[in-house]
């Protein structure tokens, strides 16, 4: 796929919120993450061309958050480490816990064809995150470059110990841990990621700010459209984003359903983001070194693969590049240079290459 793009060199202050979502309009979505405020710079805009609304956005680095780029409404918050929170995503798990209020959001597959979610949350902060659930060997793969503890609902042994391997802090049950009413047991645990930081703090670990995965800069805004992307994670289970021009957000389906989160009162929204990354890697069995344990899915993080940047309704499709644990991925295009993704709140999804994704105009 051949791009000729066009450099935006902006620097706006721009809130990416609205309504919309269902394909027919009737549906109402709020783009997760923190507003932008429009106190640090002087805003500018540009455009594609005349008459385009496509515009992207930077931000200082001194203002923005290295997890997606945007500014924090307080911005001593940027100074803090960040936290991740392992979430659930089985049917009777929906709708999640305000998903929605996380800096940035990473999907992976587990048993059964089912994902799980893990939601990070650096300078935004949530009291009702979950369902909470336990721990699987690609979470601390990424975790480990990002330097952020996980919050769990345990984990086999031998699975925590490869997080230790690889020096990633794991929370259990603690304060700030609740079961919610109404939902059933294993799909209940929540917690409040104010008392999950605290934990972290009281346990002497690092509170330095977090590493993003992917380097955050200024877009080159490509000339392939995708208002619509399919993913199919596995047989059944298909997850649809589906582009809103007027909220400038993606909007999350499962099948012909929104897929919706929730505050603790009960409010929902359907999930949403303005940035969507899906990098492929190879899907293998993790085994139980002593074979007492149960064998897992996971995706190889490794190497390298196939890559792709939904953002502003457009699509970048390249390769990713890794060589440890500890390390970042890197985003190349197809003459191999590097490439950063735009600002925004950005959901990421850590996709097998045995399975397919399409993407239409």
């Amino acid at each position: 796929m051949t791009h000729v793009p066009a450099t935006l060199a902006v620097v706006l202050a721009l809130v990416l919120t609205g309504c919309g979502g269902n394909p027919d309009g009737s549906k109402e979505v709020i783009s997760p993450g923190a507003a932008p405020t429009t106190t640090l710079v002087e805003p500018t805009t540009s455009t594609t061309e005349p008459g385009d609304p496509t515009t992207v956005t930077t931000y200082p680095p001194e203002y923005a958050s290295p997890l997606n780029g945007l500014p924090a409404d307080d911005p001593d918050d940027l100074d803090r480490g960040a936290v991740a929170v392992k979430v659930d995503n089985h049917p009777k798990a929906r709708p999640q816990g305000e998903v929605g209020n996380a800096d940035a959001m990473i999907e992976t597959i587990v048993e059964g064809g089912f994902t799980r979610f893990i939601a990070l949350f650096h300078d935004n902060e949530s009291d009702f995150i979950g369902p909470i659930r336990s721990l699987r060997p690609t979470d601390t793969a990424l975790a480990a470059a990002m330097g952020t503890p996980i919050a769990i609902s345990g984990g086999q042994p031998w699975i925590q110990s490869i997080a230790v391997s690889r020096s990633v802090r794991l929370v259990g049950e603690s304060p700030g841990f609740f079961r919610a009413l109404g939902r059933a047991a294993p799909h209940n645990l929540f917690a409040d990621t104010m008392s999950i930081r605290s934990t972290a703090i009281a346990r002497g670990w690092s509170n330095e700010p977090p590493t993003a995965l992917f380097e955050i800069g200024l877009w080159d805004i490509p000339d392939d459209t995708a208002s619509k992307i399919d993913l199919y994670w596995a047989d059944g289970t298909t997850v649809t984003w589906v582009w809103d021009p007027e909220a400038q957000v993606y909007t999350r389906w499962i099948g012909a359903e929104p897929h919706e989160w929730a505050r603790q009162d009960g409010t929902r929204h359907q999930i949403s983001v303005q940035v969507l990354i899906v990098v492929q890697g190879t899907q293998y069995v993790e085994r139980s070194p002593s074979g007492t344990g149960s064998n897992v899915p996971a995706i190889e993080t490794i190497g390298s693969g196939p890559a792709w940047i939904f953002a502003v309704g457009r699509v970048w499709q390249g390769s990713w590049q890794r060589d440890a644990y500890a390390d970042p991925f890197t985003l190349l295009d197809a003459d191999g240079a590097p490439t950063v993704v735009p600002t925004g709140t950005p959901w990421i999804s850590v996709f097998p290459q045995q399975r397919t994704i399409e993407y239409f105009e």
